[in-house]
């Protein structure tokens, strides 16, 4: 098999598209990822591939918890300014009228369908660009119905992360 082959294999797998909120002391930020899947039901456990140069790897580091922001497809718009690291836009939350989650503090981006908050449970060095953060799912919140077809996903905006 090539490696175009291998690159073409890995964009055809799905992948959400969600902003990953985080929080330690005052520091708060916001970040879109895709590479978040659960990896247990008990306790609940979601993976989250986290590239180790970001400014949010260096909050949930520190802060231990970060939250998970699910949107709809609807509402591509509001998960967007979010996408620009904090290098390009350092003011990105400024200005931004989040709620604190109620059991981490996470930012609650507006215009979110729900919610998943975490407590990191481990980071796993890969030994590649992006390290893997286990967290376990503490709280959640329900803001907008939907269904998994109705949830924002990566290919729904034209984009790839993957290959």
């Amino acid at each position: 098999m090539t490696e175009e082959n291998v690159k073409a294999l890995l964009r055809r797998m799905p992948y959400g598209f969600y902003s990953i909120t985080s929080k330690h002391g005052d520091e708060v930020n916001a970040m879109v990822a895709n590479w978040i899947t659960q990896v247990s039901f008990e306790p609940r456990l979601l993976a989250l591939g986290l590239q180790r140069t970001c400014f949010t790897y260096e909050i949930i580091s520190q802060g231990k918890v970060f939250a998970v922001n699910l949107f709809l497809r609807e509402d591509e718009d509001l998960i967007k300014p979010f996408t620009k690291s904090r290098a390009k836009n350092p003011e990105k939350m400024v200005g931004v009228n989040y709620a604190p989650a109620p059991e981490t503090g996470c930012p609650i981006l507006p215009g979110a369908a729900g919610y998943l908050e975490c407590q990191v449970k481990d980071i796993l060095t890969t030994g590649g660009d992006h390290d893997i953060v286990l967290g376990e799912v503490i709280a959640g919140g329900l803001l907008k119905e939907g269904s998994v077809d109705e949830t924002l996903k990566l290919p729904d905006l034209g984009w790839s992360y993957a290959g």
